[in-house]
């Protein structure tokens, strides 16, 4: 029977303190820096050389999506009752609703250094300490809403303009195209400053910290914001029922994106998995 994603906002007390402990448990046991690990190894960009799996390609939503349930699968050993909850970022939208409660990823970081002084994953209470990341910080910061320029968190219509649109992706299939459901909800964009964020983007820039980096794993949120992104998939997968993940086919040799994508049913690495594979996960989980 396929278990239920919540929004972090309905979570009971007792769903908050069961989740928060089993993601400290895989802390703990050293599973989380392996995590924190491969995203930094597959997040390539367009610049670089060789497949991009992560980021900048029409992976981006499959590849996050079999990330996310090896996670969950690391929480459910902890405690079978677990599962990954998302944060609904159009609706909860201030720095002390959910999910920045005590009680579940605290808060914002202090001033002086955007350090997260607040919840469980502060490192002064000993349980979260950074070892793998891209700089030398050992303790996890954040700058919600972005004091020093502000920036809003995408809206609903920001969200509807990537729904409604019926192809999941074109070519180049990177970072710099303008149609197509992806990118839209992967949220690279043109121009300069904050307009060139759009939904997914915009959110790892309104928290900010720990999160802009190829290590964002290191918060905790990474994961609640990208089972959101996940839903949103599904939605779109709702609403444009014929519509299919593509490439359907690899570019040819003469291509510039020749073997630097993953079409539908070529492995996306580093699982042995296609994104055809990953389009339908009903028999898994679903969302409340």
């Amino acid at each position: 029977m396929a278990y239920v994603r919540k929004d972090a906002a309905t979570l009971t007390k007792a769903e908050r303190r069961r989740f928060v402990k089993a993601l400290l448990e895989v802390k703990r046991r050293g599973e989380y820096d392996e995590f924190v690990r491969t995203h930094v190894e597959y997040f390539s960009a367009d610049g670089e050389h060789g497949l991009r799996a992560a980021h900048m390609a029409p992976s981006f939503l499959p590849w996050h999506r079999r990330f996310l349930l090896d996670l969950e699968h690391a929480l459910r050993r902890v405690d079978s009752s677990v599962t990954l909850p998302y944060w609904d970022w159009t609706r909860d939208r201030g720095t002390t609703s959910a999910p920045w409660t005590a009680d579940l990823l605290g808060g914002n970081g202090r001033r002086s250094d955007h350090q997260v002084m607040t919840g469980p994953f502060a490192h002064r209470e000993g349980n979260w300490t950074i070892t793998t990341g891209v700089t030398d910080e050992e303790f996890l910061t954040r700058d919600l809403g972005r004091r020093g320029a502000p920036i809003g968190l995408p809206t609903k219509s920001d969200l509807e303009w990537a729904l409604k649109d019926p192809v999941y992706d074109v070519a180049p299939w990177n970072s710099t195209v303008t149609r197509g459901f992806r990118n839209k909800l992967e949220g690279w964009g043109g121009g300069r400053g904050a307009t060139s964020w759009r939904n997914h983007n915009r959110v790892h820039r309104w928290v900010g910290g720990t999160i802009l980096t190829g290590a964002s794993v290191n918060d905790p949120v990474f994961w609640l914001h990208h089972a959101f992104v996940d839903l949103q998939w599904h939605r779109w997968q709702l609403r444009h029922r014929t519509s299919r993940y593509l490439p359907a086919t690899p570019p040819g040799r003469d291509d510039e994106q020749h073997a630097r994508i993953v079409a539908r049913h070529q492995t996306l690495p580093p699982w042995d998995v296609t994104p055809d594979e990953l389009e339908d996960v009903s028999h898994l989980y679903r969302y409340a």
